[in-house]
C-alpha cells in the first residue's frame, strides 16, 4: 500500500437523497480537496482504491435513522453493515464490496465509510434538506480534520 489518500463519494445524482455521496465530493472539491465520484459498481470500486493508503467513501443509507444521520464505519476494524446499503442499483452496495474485498485481502490500510441516512430515493426527486445539510457537515469534517481523526 501507499500514502496515497482517496476520497470518493458513491451513488446516483438522479435518485434524491442516493445522491449523498456525489454531492459530498462536489463539495470537497469546492472545498480545494481532491474527491472522486463512483458510480458504486463492486468490482471497479474495489480496483479504484487498489494502491492507496487510505480510503473514504461516502455514501447514502438506509438503517431507519432520521434523514441526514450520519453513521460512520471504520472498515478495518468490523464488518460493515450490509444492510444499510442495500439501494444499490448494482444488486450489490458498499457494505457487500467492502466485505468481499476483505475476504480477497484487498482492503486498504485505512477505509472510512461516512454514510448519510436518506428518505427519498426516486428517480428526479431532489435532495432532502436534512441530506443536504448532513453532505455540507460530512464535507467539512473531511476538509478539516481534527487531530484524532485519520485524515
Amino acid at each position: 500500500m501507499t500514502n496515497r489518500r482517496l476520497i470518493l463519494g458513491c451513488g446516483n445524482p438522479d435518485r434524491g437523497d442516493d445522491a449523498a455521496g456525489v454531492q459530498a465530493v462536489r463539495r470537497l472539491r469546492e472545498l480545494g480537496v481532491d474527491a472522486k465520484e463512483h458510480c458504486g459498481e463492486p468490482l471497479s470500486l474495489i480496483e479504484e482504491w487498489s494502491g492507496a493508503g487510505e480510503v473514504i467513501i461516502i455514501d447514502a443509507v438506509i438503517t431507519g435513522s432520521a434523514p441526514g444521520r450520519i453513521v460512520k464505519w471504520d472498515a478495518r476494524s468490523a464488518p460493515v453493515s450490509r444492510e444499510a446499503f442495500r439501494l444499490s442499483t448494482h444488486g450489490l452496495g458498499v457494505g457487500d464490496t467492502v466485505e468481499l474485498a476483505r475476504s480477497l485481502g484487498r482492503l486498504p490500510d485505512v477505509l472510512m465509510i461516512y454514510g448519510i441516512e436518506g428518505a427519498r430515493f426516486r428517480i428526479g426527486e431532489p435532495v432532502s434538506p436534512e441530506v443536504a445539510a448532513a453532505v455540507e457537515e460530512v464535507a467539512r469534517e473531511i476538509a478539516n480534520p481534527g487531530p484524532d481523526c485519520h485524515n
